[in-house]
């Protein structure tokens, strides 16, 4: 199998071309059991940014040099566009950081839950969500803990590196809180959040107690190798395993100011199951793409599946239509944010407020094909204006100012 290399600065193989080379054959061979939204996805990226979708082309003001640019398809479960969502999003972030230390708290469901969780994403992932919450919260609250009302935000992943399915919750919080009573910043220690055994116990419990209410709502679904679930006894003794086990809870050491707090969510929030930059090759019979093995001192390795495998896998990870994978907690909810921020500068009036020093970059570079500005010329630096608009289907209308035609040989 021939390796792909890069070009112009762009992967060669991307998503979208294994999907278009080998997606037909799937859903042929896997017919019934690909839903609506898995199609839905799979068509928005084979056709981002091609004729399909429509576009445009533009004409240097200066030199003449011309070149096509197609519409995105906006799904964000394409790795192609997630750019100019990720930058609007770190920018009203940035405004809402305070001058506390930051924690980075991961929350992981075990493999048997996780199974679970497949067959009932929507319910089983706003429980992840809410237990994870709820038990910092609470342990934060504890007059014995913290003693403070604690607000952050959460980030839903459900990947490994070998694209397995892997739900977790990451957390970003500021190391302290506001006093039961609202007057006064109740500050965390330099170096620790809460501790992450009572953490992951809490956690563990209040999961727990949602999913078996759930299940005697009846409102759990079980399919396949998990069919015998439906019986209350197999139910229960399946909970009474997970008891057992330790629920990973992992709290990272603290952020070392606002600008590594906001160069962190730019790698994370708007993450996809799979970067292009990752896909190293693809032919008829393998797909190869590198990964990262936590468990080799994350050392680099290359993956190669049989293609209809890899697109099983990435479509592990499609999230239910209107399903929120980033959610505000605490004083950071939506509903009272603004009022709560405010609250607490006044309680850190004593502290500078932060700022992204110039040296400092608080994101990663956008996606590809990303643009927040009127593109420069390629060849001479002048002002790319857009000449023709391009319709959905490849059509070659006349252009804003006169007769155009576009040579894409």
């Amino acid at each position: 199998m021939a390796r792909a290399g890069a070009s112009f600065g762009r992967p060669t193989i991307e998503l979208a071309d294994i999907l278009r080379r080998h997606g037909e054959a799937y859903v042929r061979d896997h017919a019934g059991h690909v839903g609506r939204t898995e199609r839905r996805i799979m068509s928005a990226i084979v056709a981002c940014r091609t004729a399909a979708l429509g576009g445009h082309v533009e004409a240097c003001d200066d030199c003449g040099a011309r070149r096509i640019a197609y519409n995105s398809c906006r799904n964000r479960h394409c790795p192609k566009c997630q750019g100019a969502t990720r930058a609007k999003w770190l920018a009203d972030r940035q405004a809402e950081l305070l001058s506390v230390p930051y924690f980075h708290v991961v929350f992981t469901l075990p493999p048997p839950i996780a199974a679970i969780a497949f067959h009932n994403k929507a319910t089983v992932y706003a429980m992840l969500f809410k237990s994870a919450v709820e038990a910092m919260t609470a342990l934060a609250a504890n007059p014995r803990r913290l003693g403070a009302r604690i607000g952050g935000l959460a980030i839903l992943h459900t990947w490994g590196q070998a694209l397995t399915h892997h739900p977790h919750v990451h957390c970003v919080v500021p190391g302290g809180g506001l006093s039961l009573d609202g007057a006064r910043w109740i500050e965390g220690r330099a170096n620790f959040f809460l501790a992450v055994k009572p953490l992951s116990r809490l956690f563990r419990r209040l999961f727990i107690e949602r999913l078996q209410a759930a299940f005697d709502a009846n409102g759990l679904g079980f399919f396949g190798d998990l069919a015998h679930l439906v019986n209350p006894l197999a139910f229960g003794a399946h909970l009474a395993a997970v008891r057992r086990v330790d629920w990973i809870v992992y709290a990272k050491k603290p952020f070392g100011g606002p600008a590594q707090v906001l160069a962190y969510l730019g790698r994370y929030t708007h993450r996809v199951a799979i970067a292009n930059s990752r896909i190293q090759a693809c032919d008829d019979d393998l797909v190869a793409f590198n990964w990262k093995d936590y468990r080799d001192n994350r050392a680099v390795k290359t993956m190669c599946l049989k293609p209809g495998e890899f697109i099983r896998r990435f479509l592990l990870h499609t999230l239910p239509d209107g399903f929120h994978r980033i959610r505000h907690f605490g004083f950071l909810a939506n509903g009272h944010r603004a009022e709560k921020l405010a609250l607490c500068r006044s309680l850190l009036t004593n502290k500078v407020e932060p700022t992204t020093r110039r040296n400092e970059e608080p994101t990663s570079a956008p996606e590809e094909g990303t643009s927040f500005a009127p593109p420069p010329c390629p060849e001479c630096g002048g002002l790319m204006r857009v000449i023709v608009d391009l319709p959905r289907g490849g059509q070659w209308p006349r252009s804003r100012t006169s007769s155009f035609w576009c040579d894409t040989s």
